[in-house]
């Protein structure tokens, strides 16, 4: 089948052009966390057909967002990992969660849901929260671990990934509820420790920044 465009001479257009088919920026958000198999990406995109999402892969390797490695010298399974190209979505991918926020406020029965989908939400809250910081703050919740990078911090600048960080400069363990409440921007990690609902390990002033950060507005 033949890649779809808009067929305008317009950087959205060409944009849409490139991540504008359904499920492509999912994907790109998985990714963002790391490389992954197939059918690691297979589970954790809930609702796509096997056929949708080898075709979303294929059209991301033709656009350039994707590559796939081989995981052993005679091939077979690979690793899907995003390109430079493919990485430059995350400010997209944290802007659409940043505008797709308020709609957070009540779960759906119907609700898929993976902890590290709050990774882009968590990201911001932590450079909000601690401007210019620089380190790595592993965020636990009971249904998952990810961990957040903030702009600051040095190789490789802001991001995310699923699981456990390697050596975290702290680490958040929370409730699901008190973590869709920070991600959404209706309380801080600060004013979640007072109340019991999360803890902060850690020593450093990202640490210290999380436990007791500054006067807090909600948005």
């Amino acid at each position: 089948m033949p890649h779809r465009s808009y067929d305008q001479y317009c950087a959205v257009s060409r944009a849409l052009d490139a991540v504008g088919e359904r499920w492509t920026l999912l994907v790109a958000r998985e990714l963002q966390a790391g490389p992954r198999r197939y059918t690691d990406l297979h589970a954790d995109l809930p609702g796509v057909s096997t056929d949708v999402l080898a075709s979303r892969l294929r059209d991301m390797e033709r656009g350039g967002l994707v590559v796939r490695r081989p995981l052993t010298p005679r091939g077979g399974a690979g690793l899907y990992e995003l390109t430079e190209r493919g990485r430059a979505l995350l400010p997209v991918l944290r802007a659409l969660a940043e505008f797709g926020a308020p709609e957070l406020e009540e779960r759906r029965p119907t609700d898929a849901f993976r902890a590290h989908w709050l990774a882009p939400l968590l990201l911001g809250v932590v450079e909000r929260t601690c401007p210019g910081a620089s380190g790595t703050v592993e965020v636990r919740l009971e249904t998952g671990v990810f961990h957040v990078r903030p702009a600051g911090t040095a190789g490789g600048g802001a991001g995310y990934g699923d699981g456990p960080a390697e050596r975290p400069d702290a680490v958040l363990s929370l409730s699901e509820e008190a973590c869709v409440r920070i991600a959404r921007g209706v309380s801080s990690p600060a004013e979640a420790v007072e109340r019991g609902e999360a803890s902060v390990e850690g020593e450093g002033p990202i640490a210290r920044a999380l436990r007791a950060a500054p006067e807090f507005t909600p948005s």
